[in-house]
């Protein structure tokens, strides 16, 4: 999806540098699917009609598959790092939720441990990045917020996301189809930041970011509009957005409810349980659409070396 803004950096570039060499290294996990970016990067896939972003002249691609909690490129090499919708995935789970899958709905007991993981791993981000950032590099971020109004993502309008995942995973529960500890083993490793969280070490003189020469140079929160509930306020067909909606929060959850279960179970039967999680869900769903949106609730802050 970053395609179409690395061909617009780097035609920026090269309105002031013609004959700068331009490099730019996509970064991952080391066993999510890189071949699929460097097919996008080629013009092996996708119907862009613009030149592959690989046949730019002087422009170099790279990959790497290693997580942002660790140093990823040599010191003082960075003029320009960007990343969204990536850093509220925490580096461990510092403990099992109890009742819900989420922080969000945590305990505060609960959600202060999750808080306290996740401001060591954003510290633990941003020095890896000034090691890497040349001075006067930048970094453009934008990561899932709760924002200044108490929205984060799927919990905007009317119906809370997480909650509905809670209540259709301790419905498995009550039914007998999953047991207590494959119902607190979906515990999600996320958390979800503050404004203020986000720029605590930036406001505080003496922080190890801050003495690494980084600096908050702008931050603002934004919500992004759900398409599949603003499709729907336009067709109004309950049924046609709960099998567009749910399969897309199945797509990037789904790993964390089939991981809770029992691995001793059958493989046929592990389907089946989250065949009918998803079911229930998207049955909710056409049954009382209303309110149902997953809407982005991002902050985004640029941050720069000094």
């Amino acid at each position: 999806t970053s395609m179409d803004m690395m061909r617009r950096l780097v035609g920026a570039v090269r309105e002031r540098e013609p004959n700068r060499a331009v490099s730019i290294t996509y970064t991952d996990l080391p066993h999510n699917d890189f071949s699929t970016l460097f097919r996008l990067s080629q013009g092996l896939l996708g119907t862009s009609t613009e030149a592959p972003l690989a046949e730019t002249p002087g422009l170099y691609i790279f990959g790497s598959g290693t997580s942002f909690y660790r140093q990823i490129l040599p010191d003082n090499s960075l003029s320009f790092g960007f990343s969204a919708t990536a850093m509220h995935w925490i580096s461990k789970r510092p403990c099992m939720i109890a009742d819900h899958v989420q922080a969000v709905g945590a305990s505060n007991a609960e959600r202060e441990q999750f808080r306290a993981q996740a401001l060591r791993d954003w510290e633990t981000i941003l020095l890896a990045r000034a090691r890497e950032l040349r001075s006067g590099g930048r970094l453009a971020l934008a990561n899932f917020c709760v924002d200044e109004e108490g929205r984060y993502l799927g919990h905007t309008t009317g119906a809370d996301m997480f909650d509905s995942f809670a209540r259709h995973w301790r419905d498995l529960l009550r039914a007998g189809r999953i047991s207590e500890t494959e119902y607190v083993n979906a515990t999600f490793h996320q958390f979800y930041k503050s404004p203020d969280e986000f720029a605590a070490p930036f406001r505080d003189p003496a922080s190890p970011v801050s003495q690494a020469g980084l600096r908050l140079e702008m931050m603002f929160t934004m919500v992004t509009p759900c398409p599949y509930a603003e499709a729907f306020r336009t067709h109004r067909n309950a049924r046609d957005f709960a099998r567009a909606y749910v399969p897309t929060l199945r797509s990037w959850s789904e790993t964390v409810f089939a991981n809770a279960l029992d691995p001793a179970r059958p493989p046929s039967e592990r389907s089946t349980i989250i065949d009918d999680f998803y079911g229930a869900y998207e049955a909710d769903v056409a049954q009382a659409p209303e309110g149902h949106r997953m809407d982005y609730v991002h902050c985004v802050t640029e941050i720069v070396k000094s």
